[in-house]
Formats: structure tokens, sequence, C-alpha cells
């Protein structure tokens, strides 16, 4: 039982990531496709014969907790351009408290 949740668990988590599942991606993929791979995106931008798809706020692989904003272009309906944007990295620092339990 134990092992079924520690996999259902690492399934869950490489499912919501978007960095990993961006090296999937390739020009000249349509919207649909692109849907298919990352899901349906945070919001999208129309210029003339461009799409823009944006995906907020992403972590960028399972090991890390670095979060990131991913764009997609699109002409025609065909992707021609995409890339990470901002890259947030975990506030590191603070003061963590552990408390143990002796009984």
């Amino acid at each position: 039982m134990k092992y079924l949740f520690s996999l259902l668990l690492v399934m869950l988590l490489t499912g919501c990531v978007t960095g990993e599942k961006v090296a999937s991606i390739n020009p000249g993929m349509s919207q649909n496709e692109v849907v298919q791979v990352l899901g349906k995106p945070d919001g999208f931008r129309q210029s003339g014969d461009y799409t823009i798809y944006k995906y907020t706020n992403r972590l960028i692989s399972g090991w890390s907790w670095d979060r990131a904003d991913y764009s997609f272009v699109f002409k025609d309906t065909h992707l021609v351009e995409y890339g990470a944007g901002e890259v947030r990295e975990r506030n590191v620092g603070g003061i963590h408290s552990v408390f143990v339990y002796q009984l």
C-alpha cells in the first residue's frame, strides 16, 4: 500500500510539471497539439496573424520548487516560437522550527 501511494504521488507531481512537458513541444505543432500536451493555457493574446498562449507560475521540473512563465507564439494556428519567461526562485531562508517529541 505504501509503495502504491508513493507511485501515485510521483505520478501526480510529474503530471503537473510544465517545464518537463515543454521538452516534447516542437515548432510547427498546432494549437490543439500544444494544449493536449500542456493543458489549457492560463491566458492568450491575439495580434494580427499571431496568437500567444501564456502558462503562468508553472514548476520548472519535478525536482525544483522554482517556477516560470511560458509563452507559445502561433502564426496561423502553428507554433513558431516558444520559451520560458520570468523564472521565480523558491524563497530560501527564514527561520524554520522543528519540534521533536520524545516519549
